[in-house]
């Protein structure tokens, strides 16, 4: 093993503390013998030119500092190869770093985890999902909250999370089912009406909601969580639940298992690890064991 690494930072992920956090992360690699360097890009592209340039050049591990949008550029750079992945999660969601046992907005401790799994056993093996040939680790949505990203995405005013918050006000009051073909695996293809399909390859998006609570990045497959049709009133109401995962018991959800999810409906968007990926339909696969995630419990 290689004792070189990269660091691969968002400066700007949880309003400036992606650049907080790389430096105690790098202290804490350093401290342990390793001998550390730093990857910024001007953009996403950019990013990830840099970040694919660093694994083709043999470092021993590419650490994302930032949120979920970095882990997903970082995927994208060491997905398929034997170059391990560690996070130092420092965004707002982190909902990657959750689901998989990492230390939250704690950068030393996240520093010290990877160094320590970097020695020992070199990470652990993890799936991914894989949709319009893009990786991503933690939930495709689809439906009304695909929805609300692309409104708030388009909006200028207000800033920050209220964009959201307004995005999602707006689209309650246009909520209306959404038409899906759906097929699972190679079973036959199902029409059916819901306010969303999420495809989970970990549980949780959005900053913490569990929307396929059961997921886990380890069996090779999807938890598909099915939101049927459903009143502005009743989805008020379940939406709290969310946050715990108690969802999954509300009569107008269901839950599949499966490894292959296609998708299709008109005029949705789906996104993953809180990127667009693109219109549907859209095909997801699992990919097992498509990373070695440093550190995970």
């Amino acid at each position: 093993m290689t004792s070189d690494i990269t660091l691969f930072v968002n400066p700007t992920a949880g309003r400036g503390r992606g650049a907080a956090a790389a430096q105690p992360a790098a202290r804490a690699l350093r401290a342990a013998g390793f001998s550390v360097r730093t990857v910024l890009g001007e953009n996403a592209a950019d990013a990830l030119r840099r970040a694919r340039e660093a694994v083709a050049g043999g470092t021993g591990a590419l650490i994302a500092v930032g949120g979920d949008g970095m882990v997903s550029l970082a995927l994208r750079a060491v997905a398929g190869t034997p170059v391990p992945l560690g996070v130092v999660a420092a965004g707002t969601g982190n909902d990657f770093a959750r689901a998989a046992g990492l230390p939250v907005r704690d950068p030393e401790a996240a520093g010290r985890l990877i160094a320590r799994s970097l020695k020992d056993d070199g990470g652990r093996p993890v799936d991914l999902g894989r949709a319009g040939g893009t990786y991503f680790a933690t939930v495709l949505a689809s439906g009304f909250d695909s929805r609300v990203n692309d409104r708030g995405n388009r909006m200028r005013f207000p800033t920050g999370r209220l964009r959201y918050d307004v995005a999602l006000l707006a689209e309650l009051a246009a909520l209306r089912p959404v038409p899906y073909r759906i097929r699972l695996d190679d079973g036959p293809e199902q029409e059916i009406e819901a306010t969303l399909v999420a495809v989970g390859n970990g549980s949780s998006y959005g900053g913490g909601m569990r929307i396929c609570a059961g997921a886990r990045m380890d069996d090779g497959l999807f938890d598909v969580t099915v939101v049927g049709p459903c009143s502005r009133t009743t989805l008020l109401k379940v939406f709290p639940r969310v946050y715990r995962g108690t969802h999954l018991g509300h009569p107008a959800v269901t839950v599949h298992r499966a490894a292959k999810v296609s998708l299709s409906a008109t005029g949705l968007t789906g996104w993953a690890d809180g990127e667009p990926i693109g219109p549907l339909p859209l095909a997801a696969e699992t990919v097992p064991e498509a990373v070695r995630l440093l550190g995970a419990a």
